[in-house]
């Protein structure tokens, strides 16, 4: 399977992707599960953001990586494209860091930052699919041995760029452009889940000063209580 991108030539030129990964199994991911063993817990702050662990940083991550050295490679330098390509892929990784680091006090800003990294890598992945289509070269279909090789590339956990760096230092073009596409719906995809969980979990929670409400309210009944 491995020949497929390694050294096959892409025949077809259908471009529908369609959603990649939506049928993917994905583990639910807490943007902030990480808290130090000496830390007793808050009522009013969660734990920290521990971005590192999320599935949907990781994939972007390896974007960025291929991105920069796609736009070095196939890329004029001066070339306006390559400031927003490169950008897009930053804002994308910087953001879901960002995301979750704010988690620990505002769950709107987390839910905001959230969706500026969805939007950003939904710009690289248009920005990937002009790349392509202005030079009439072929965009995967979604069912193409190719996308699938990808796409099982792309699951791998931990996932790094060391995985993809043969193909993206090597390869030509539209290989590259197409394993980025691939990855970009993945975290796509990723990136809706989280968003939907962050939605339910800031209705049934509230935000920061919802919780710094129900915490006085706890320690007023808790004085209470002791006194009686």
């Amino acid at each position: 399977m491995r020949g497929v991108i390694v050294s096959k030539a892409v025949d077809g030129k259908n471009g529908n992707h369609g959603n990649y990964g939506s049928n993917e199994e994905v583990p639910s991911h807490n943007s902030h599960n990480s808290q130090t063993s000496h830390e007793s817990p808050s009522l009013v702050l969660p734990p920290r953001g521990d971005y590192q662990t999320l599935i949907s940083y990781q994939k972007s991550e390896v974007v960025y990586q291929i991105t920069f050295r796609f736009c070095e490679r196939f890329l004029k330098k001066g070339d306006r494209t390559v400031d927003q390509m490169v950008q897009a892929a930053r804002s994308g990784k910087q953001n879901i860091v960002e995301g979750s680091k704010a988690a620990t006090t505002s769950k709107e800003m987390e839910i905001k930052l959230t969706n500026v990294a969805r939007a950003s890598l939904e710009e690289l992945l248009e920005d990937y699919r002009d790349y392509l289509k202005v030079r009439d070269l072929p965009v995967w279909d979604k069912q193409s041995r190719e996308a699938a090789y990808a796409r099982k590339l792309g699951k791998t956990s931990p996932l790094s760029f060391e995985f993809f760096r043969e193909f993206t230092e090597t390869r030509p073009a539209q290989v590259v452009a197409n394993i980025a596409i691939c990855l970009i719906h993945q975290a796509n995809y990723l990136l809706d889940q989280q968003l939907k969980r962050l939605e339910l979990d800031f209705l049934k929670d509230g935000g920061l000063r919802e919780r710094m409400t129900r915490a006085r309210l706890q320690a007023r009944e808790q004085q209470r209580n002791g006194r009686g």
